[in-house]
């Protein structure tokens, strides 16, 4: 029977009948169906094994061929063909179909789209792709839903030591809390496919992990243990709770309580632990620099050049080419001169600086050289490569991780004295009110005529005679100095905010055991160098605005209105103001608060609060000013050797300056905004390495100290007790709930105090406390403290 109406339809289609109009009634050709039994149109006199077409008296009747189920139009069809020899089906039509039919799978997507058995892999892969990029997910059956439906959300997995976590939605929102069950499938930093499962008894919207769209983790470094036979990592980041099951044939030649470093060939699922394999033995636990190291891997810092950057970076030489110096400023015998700390071993800057004649107005001509890196890593260049996916040295306790290998961060781009180097110049002058009246930028070739560290240009300004500086050059320090005076008034009018914070240096044993923890000392030096460069950044930022050139800015935006609030809200209660509610909050109205608390007994307190209510400076390809500094336009131009951003901002002045038209610049605004993110993103990763190393220093310097009691000051105040400073070491613990004073405590998160609701007792911010060192714990990176008495 199916057989006749197949044979049916068929001729059907070949004789293309014509359709009547004039009866709705009428039956149509395409509505013939495969079915059982035949429907057999009224005018037929007889059935047959054949289906007959009614005629059609109705000779002005259109002609009408029958449908046919056709394969769908693709949008994208042309780009598939160009980029493929057999171009397969797009992902906006996939996305689309499956959109519209609801759950498919991989066999019912290749029936709907009519895929041909050799594209059947191609779609398969893209499939597989779509799900990894977050764009589908595949539940265990294997069928294949869209994303952006509205009970899925996409984000990243952030995990807490405690085994629970959070998924941090892409879009913004609120965070999905993920119990300790839903973590056991991931892993922190992973990108993941949730769905809200529901509402917490603390009223947060509940997470249940739906698919992982990527993996963070590919390797991991741990300690190496093995019980009753059984081989496995303690991962050495605490985020990661899971330990990773070793097979003994994967152990290598690690031996038990190394640090090693693993490679994940299963990742974890809500069923299955993780499994991995020993690829590389970092060192000895609790052995000198491991801290480093240890910090190093955990955050996925590159150390290692390839063979190929280090090469490129060798065919240079160790001395500027004649024909580099060609078509260039030769300001080889002005006495620019690099100020340094002791232990700087790559120099980015020089500076320079002459009084103006009054007839020219007054004022001081001010020359800021940086180092031309540009010059050396061409755009797309393996040098770029490393350095875009480093974004920026990371200096660690008495180590560097260089951007560019040394041969060019130590070598040929550092501006060493008494050789030839190339470099971009800002040319400024500066009136006797401390701006900016003009400025120009110019590529360069210079040297250097001395090295110059902090406290011997301090000394020599603050003594009677000229120190350890050459009379040649001590003129020019004290231009500099005079200059700096009029930029610093400058500085204080516009309203720029000043902290009062405190840095610390560790000194190192020749073992690599901390000798001492002491304060970085700031001295005037210092703040001479910081406003050359602070001018030298702005008119950088002010030049490349008005070419409209794609570029990345130094972006610290206005605080958010709630944090404004909170802070308002605290200081109330103290009778002080922060601006006026009337208007929007301005850089000054910070400077004028920190001044008026400048003598306050809660000073630091107050500080603190303020610090907490600013954003963090980031990197954008849009300028929005700089609101810590009271600038509208700012970027950084100063660092080229340490830093990426100053690198981009570098090429964009000399496209400027070369006059290259703008339709050749290489880069988009939508690229600048993505390596904005990028290399924002590396700065954050780069502190928090070198935070977490520094804290695990710390804790083996006091590991001889416990039972020892000391000084400290309360830097934070949590729901489970108070974190603390030692005034001494500079070493912060944790003082638990448990071991203050005998009372019921609660939280205030207005005055951020804890308050003893049966006797009254308070603990706040900067309060002054004596503490014993109780316990130090290497492994898990604290530090207890005990409550001795309050002062």
């Amino acid at each position: 029977m199916l057989k006749r109406i197949k044979k049916a339809a068929e001729s059907l289609l070949r004789k293309k009948v014509k359709k009547t109009t004039k009866k709705k009634n009428d039956i149509k050709p395409s509505s013939i169906k495969s079915s059982s039994k035949k429907s057999v149109p009224k005018n037929n006199k007889k059935s047959s094994s054949k289906e007959v077409v009614p005629k059609n008296k109705n000779r002005g009747a259109k002609k009408h061929a029958i449908k046919r189920s056709r394969k769908p139009r693709d949008p994208e069809a042309v780009q598939e063909a160009k980029k493929y020899d057999n171009p397969v089906a797009s992902r906006t039509l996939i996305l689309k179909t499956i959109t519209k039919e609801g759950m498919m799978t991989q066999s019912s997507v290749f029936k709907a789209l009519r895929v041909r058995e050799d594209q059947e892999e191609g779609v398969s892969r893209r499939l597989s792709a779509m799900v990894r990029d977050g764009q589908l997910v595949k539940n265990r059956r294997g069928g294949y839903l869209p994303v952006d439906e509205k009970h899925f959300i996409k984000g990243h997995v952030i995990a807490h030591a405690e085994g629970f976590g959070f998924l941090v939605p892409d879009e913004g929102g609120d965070d999905l809390f993920l119990s300790a069950k839903q973590m056991r499938g991931v892993l922190h930093g992973d990108h993941a496919v949730a769905t809200v499962s529901g509402v917490d008894r603390r009223g947060r919207l509940e997470g249940s992990i739906i698919s992982v769209v990527e993996r963070a983790n590919k390797t991991l470094i741990g300690r190496l243990l093995v019980d009753d036979g059984i081989a496995y990592v303690v991962p050495d980041n605490k985020r990661i709770s899971q330990n990773i099951l070793i097979p003994m044939e994967m152990i290598a030649d690690a031996s038990v309580d190394q640090i090693v470093k693993v490679e994940i060939i299963s990742q974890p699922t809500k069923r299955k632990q993780m499994v991995g394999k020993v690829i590389g033995v970092i060192g000895e636990h609790m052995g000198p620099g491991m801290e480093i190291e240890m910090a190093i891997h955990n955050h996925g810092i590159p150390y290692d050049f390839p063979d190929a950057a280090i090469k490129q970076a060798n065919n240079f030489g160790d001395s500027v080419a004649d024909k580099d110096k060609h078509n260039r400023l030769d300001l080889r015998k002005t006495p620019l001169v690099t100020i340094d700390g002791a232990d700087a071993r790559d120099f980015d800057d020089a500076v320079y600086c002459e009084p103006r004649a009054a007839s020219k107005g007054g004022g001081w001509k001010l020359i800021v050289a940086i180092a031309d890196v540009a010059h050396y890593v061409d755009i797309g260049s393996v040098l770029d490569e490393e350095a875009y996916e480093r974004a920026t040295s990371v200096y660690f306790p008495g180590r560097v991780i260089p951007m560019l290998p040394e041969a060019l961060s130590n070598g040929l781009c550092s501006i060493n004295p008494d050789v030839d180097r190339l470099c971009m110049v800002c040319e400024m002058f500066v009136n006797q009110q401390g701006e900016v009246d003009s400025y120009d930028f110019k590529e360069a070739v210079m040297r250097s005529h001395a090295r110059l560290t902090y406290n011997q240009v301090a000394d020599a300004l603050a003594g009677e005679g000229t120190g350890e500086i050459t009379a040649e050059v001590y003129p020019h320090i004290v231009n500099l100095n005079a200059m700096y005076q009029a930029l610093s008034k400058a500085r204080k009018n516009r309203g720029t905010i000043e902290f009062d914070t405190t840095e610390t240096v560790i000194n190192f044993t020749d073992d690599k055991r901390i000798e001492s923890i002491r304060p970085s000392v700031r001295n005037d030096a210092h703040k001479i160098i910081e406003e050359c460069m602070i001018s030298a950044n702005v008119c950088a930022a002010k030049f490349i605005a008005k070419s409209k050139n794609p570029c990345l800015y130094r972006v610290h935006e206005d605080p958010a209105d709630e944090k404004i609030d909170d802070l308002r809200g605290f200081l109330s209660d103290l009778s002080l103001k922060l601006g006026a509610s009337s208007r929007k909050i301005v850089s000054n109205d910070y400077a004028e608060l920190s001044a008026e608390i400048k003598q306050r007994d809660d000073f630091h307190m107050i500080q603190t609060l303020m610090l907490r209510s600013m954003k963090q400076a980031i990197y954008k390809a849009e300028n929005s000013g700089h609101f810590g500094l009271a600038l509208t336009h700012y970027a950084h131009f100063t660092s080229p050797i340490r830093r990426y951003p100053d690198l981009l901002v570098h090429r964009a002045l000399k496209h400027i300056v070369r006059k290259h038209k703008k339709a050749d610049y290489q880069y988009t605004q939508d690229r600048m905004a993505q390596m904005g993110e990028h290399c924002s993103s590396n700065e954050r990763r780069a502190n928090e390495a070198t935070r977490d190393a520094e804290f695990a220093l710390k804790c083996e310097y006091m590991l001889d100290k416990i039972g020892q009691t000391y000084d400290a000051h309360v830097t934070g105040v949590v729901q489970f007790g108070l974190f603390v400073e030692l005034n001494e070491h500079f070493v912060e613990g944790l003082i638990h709930i448990t071991n203050l004073p005998k009372d019921y405590y609660v939280f205030d998160p207005k005055t951020h105090q804890l308050v003893g609701e049966n006797r009254g007792i308070q603990f706040g911010l900067n309060d002054k406390i004596r503490i014993k060192v109780a316990r130090v714990d290497m492994d898990e990176r604290k530090i207890d403290f005990e409550l001795i008495s309050e002062h």
